[in-house]
């Protein structure tokens, strides 16, 4: 099935406003690498989670909290869960836009949502998520989301 059109209008740059749901994204580019690619000559399935780690990274590092600092911290957020469909196929050297938003945040998980599109056509090539979960880097167990996370997310342009 079809995803709806995205619909990205320029506010703030790096943040869009998708014109069908209002929802606001951080948006970074990336162009295909030729490693990216199969022998089908598209980029494999797997690496769209690298695409998402990149747009996650960019987004943090845009909101003056790169994952270096959280780290820093105290703190790591490895992924637990994801979720990808894959509408249309990357291929080598096309240039992307990488769309995150932090969605969802509880006591001690955190998910992400990602919109890949094609920059020229703006065709969606990927929807997806990640989850993650905060570890205390001492002692590695689960602990509450740090408040800097909390605060990141609440000030996220809505």
């Amino acid at each position: 099935m079809r995803p709806k059109p995205f619909l990205p209008e320029p506010i703030d740059p790096p943040f869009i406003r998708d014109q069908n749901s209002g929802l606001v994204w951080h948006r970074s580019a990336m162009r295909v690498l030729y490693v990216d690619t199969d022998r089908s000559q598209v980029v494999y399935h797997a690496n769209y989670l690298r695409y998402f780690e990149f747009g996650r990274a960019e987004f943090m590092r845009d909101a003056n909290y790169p994952y270096k600092q959280v780290e820093e911290n105290g703190y790591v957020y490895p992924v637990i869960k994801t979720e990808l469909s894959y509408h249309s196929p990357l291929r080598y050297d096309d240039l992307m836009y990488i769309h995150t938003r932090p969605a969802a945040i509880g006591l001690v998980k955190a998910r992400f949502d990602y919109i890949i599109t094609k920059a020229e056509s703006g065709e969606i090539s990927c929807l997806g998520s990640t989850e993650h979960c905060a570890i205390a880097v001492a002692g590695g167990k689960p602990v509450e989301i740090d408040a800097r996370t909390l605060q990141l997310w609440r000030d996220f342009p809505k």
